[in-house]
C-alpha cells in the first residue's frame, strides 16, 4: 500500500510544474492555518488564486473534483478569508481553482467555487 501523503504530495508536484507553466505564479505550497490547510497560493491573471490539488488514481471513490465536496469548499474558504486578513490582501480579485489529476488526466478547472 502506497502512502497517502506520499501520493498526494506527487500529485502537487505535478499541479505546481504545470500551474507555472499555465502562467501561475506560485506563492505559497501547503499554507497551514488554524482553518485548514490550501494546497497552493499563487497568482495568475490579476488574480489571487487559492488551488485544491486532488489527485486520484482510480474512480473507485468518484473523480478527483466530486472529491471537494461542500464541507472542503467551507474549510478552504475559511483557511482564505483568514490567509487574507492576515497578509492584508483584501483588495485583491480572489478564484478558487481545482487541479484534478485522475490517473494521468490533469484538468484546471478556474473558478471552481465561490465564497458564498
Amino acid at each position: 500500500m502506497s502512502n497517502k501523503r506520499e501520493e498526494g504530495t506527487k500529485g502537487e508536484e505535478r499541479a505546481v510544474s504545470i500551474l507555472k507553466a499555465e502562467g501561475y505564479k506560485i506563492l505559497e505550497k501547503n499554507h497551514r492555518n488554524h482553518f485548514g490547510e490550501i494546497d497552493i497560493i499563487a497568482e495568475e491573471d490579476g488574480y489571487l488564486v487559492f488551488v485544491e490539488v486532488k489527485k486520484r488514481n482510480t474512480p473507485v471513490y468518484g473523480t478527483s473534483f466530486e472529491a471537494v465536496n461542500t464541507a472542503k469548499k467551507k474549510r478552504i474558504i475559511r483557511s482564505a478569508m483568514f490567509y487574507m486578513k492576515t497578509h492584508k490582501c483584501f483588495d485583491k480579485k480572489v478564484r478558487f481553482d481545482v487541479v484534478g489529476i485522475d490517473s494521468q488526466s490533469v484538468k484546471i478547472v478556474k473558478h471552481a467555487f465561490v465564497i458564498e
